[in-house]
């Protein structure tokens, strides 16, 4: 039987209500008003302090073939509405058939540390285009995003240890073990069982063998021979099929005849039990027996609290193996990312700065800005063609101030004069930066008219730009149980805006 997942075009890939909001700003002749997206999330996964960045690449592959294929037309051409007519005229197809993305899209680069509200990508386009990528791009954000935070978390924890990502078959489908392979790679983990992943992503393969290889021998000595006289330059023995610590002696027989030939017992595998107490139990047993360099690989649906626990108990594990609770996200199975309109093009010749009550849109010579009010604050958005500045000194990231890029009073380091950022939470909470202060803007050029402009790092640089992200990060960020808040805030004049919008929606509403 023919795999039919993904032997047509991915265009498709999104929500009925995205197309149907198309169709209606073609319908309406509003398909070519220019609009910006902000897409962002507005919590920390796994109550944690910081969220890794992960999925452009998978983004970038996305849009560069973007299209609607005669398969995908023929199907929304047969979808009906109520009344059992079609759902969509014969022009709009006609129209999706000859679209390509002209959209200018900036992001934050993969394995750059992210913070709540913080734009990940900005999209500035026709509308209708603008809309038809919302669910694809959260799709490929959010997913990859919150495994390599999981996996960063990980990391952390293992230190100097090697860490596996174990966790293909119990991953959520096909593309949720490659998507997660990569994004552990990416986090933290050294090397992924994921065979197909090490193929397509160039990311280091590692395993061992299963219980069911021991069980298909007449005994575990014969079974662990066979293996290392089979695979002698890659013997790494998995022990607790029967009693873990007999089989630790048994892998220690395999070992010697292992050294006759010219090889070594690269490590055995603890899958079960007290891992804490065998492993220390079992180090004992190699280095009587002369096997220093032999690594003791723990795995068992471990996270990274178990992992802390095991090393607080003085466990002897050299290498974790992580599946489960890695590939699922276990703790957590979302990240919740948001992609929110900011601003309309304003088409009014000459127009000058106005105030709409009664939908509280501020009007400028270049935009209309848009927000969504809520009685929740943390749903309120943010208007704006939204930029992140991060600034930095000698010990690491100070503080990220979210800006209008379109509002040139932000310029500081032009203009000579200090930027002022507001918490969103508390404005009575300021800081203030020196013109002169070190900074980075986190936003860089991905499309430009639709074109790729981006020079796509490689699979290891990205990895490498997580470890050098978080080592900029202060401790108490990174710590797991109540860590500390990164600051973020919105530059003055924006949150002025967002304040004067927020005030003009409300006495609308009251109105």
């Amino acid at each position: 039987m023919t795999n039919k997942l993904y032997d047509t075009s991915l265009s498709l890939l999104t929500d009925l209500y995205q197309i149907t909001m198309a169709y209606g700003y073609w319908k309406s002749k509003t398909a070519e008003k220019e609009a910006v997206f902000n897409l962002y999330f507005r919590k920390n996964p796994f109550n944690g302090g910081f969220t890794i960045a992960c999925g452009l690449a998978n983004v970038i592959g996305y849009i560069e073939n973007f299209g609607f294929s005669k398969k995908d037309l023929r199907y929304l051409r047969s979808m009906t509405g109520n009344d059992g007519k079609p759902l969509f005229e014969e022009g709009f197809l006609e129209y999706l058939a000859n679209l390509k993305l002209t959209c200018d899209i900036e992001a934050v680069p993969e394995g750059t540390v992210v913070f709540p509200n913080e734009p990940l990508v900005r999209v500035r386009g026709p509308i209708l285009q603008c809309q038809l990528l919302e669910t694809p791009l959260l799709n490929l954000i959010n997913f990859e995003s919150l495994i390599a935070t999981k996996a960063a978390r990980l990391r952390l924890v293992a230190d100097t240890d090697t860490l596996l990502e174990f966790g293909l078959r119990r991953a959520q489908g096909v593309d949720g073990g490659m998507t997660a392979s990569r994004a552990a790679y990416i986090g933290g983990c050294d090397a992924t069982s994921n065979v197909l992943a090490g193929k397509l992503y160039d990311v280091p393969v590692r395993g061992t063998h299963a219980h069911s290889w021991v069980m298909s021998f007449d005994d575990e000595q014969q079974a662990f021979d066979t293996y290392a006289s089979v695979l002698p330059n890659n013997v790494t023995l998995l022990v607790d099929t029967y009693d873990t610590l007999q089989g630790v002696r048994h892998a220690i027989e395999t070992g010697r005849m292992l050294e006759k030939r010219g090889y070594k017992l690269a490590g055995i595998r603890l899958d079960s039990g007290d891992l804490a107490y065998l492993s220390i139990e079992a180090r004992k047993l190699l280095d009587a027996a002369g096997f220093h360099e032999t690594a003791i690989v723990a795995s068992n649906d471990l996270d990274e609290t178990i992992i802390n626990s095991l090393k607080q108990q003085g466990a002897k594990i050299n290498i974790w193996g992580v599946g489960t609770k890695l590939v699922t996200a276990f703790d957590q199975p979302a990240l919740g990312g948001v992609y929110k309109l900011a601003a309309l093009r304003n088409e009014s010749s000459g127009a000058e700065t106005s105030d709409h009550r009664e939908t509280g849109h501020r009007v400028t010579d270049h935009w209309v800005y848009k927000m969504k009010l809520s009685e929740q604050a943390i749903k309120i958005s943010t208007p704006g063609i939204q930029q992140v500045r991060r600034y930095r000194d000698e010990r690491g990231f100070m503080a990220d101030m979210i800006f209008d890029s379109d509002m040139n009073e932000t310029d500081h380091h032009l203009t000579n004069k200090p930027a002022t950022m507001i918490d969103p939470l508390d404005f009575t909470k300021r800081r203030r930066f020196d013109p002169k202060q070190a900074y980075e803007d986190l936003l860089v050029p991905v499309f430009q008219n639709g074109t790729c402009v981006y020079a796509l790092p490689t699979v290891h640089e990205v990895r490498a730009r997580v470890q050098t992200q978080l080592a900029s990060l202060h401790s108490g960020v990174k710590r797991f149980v109540n860590p500390h808040t990164y600051p973020v805030g919105l530059e003055k004049n924006l949150h002025e805006l967002k304040t004067e919008l927020i005030m003009k929606l409300r006495e609308g509403v009251e109105q």
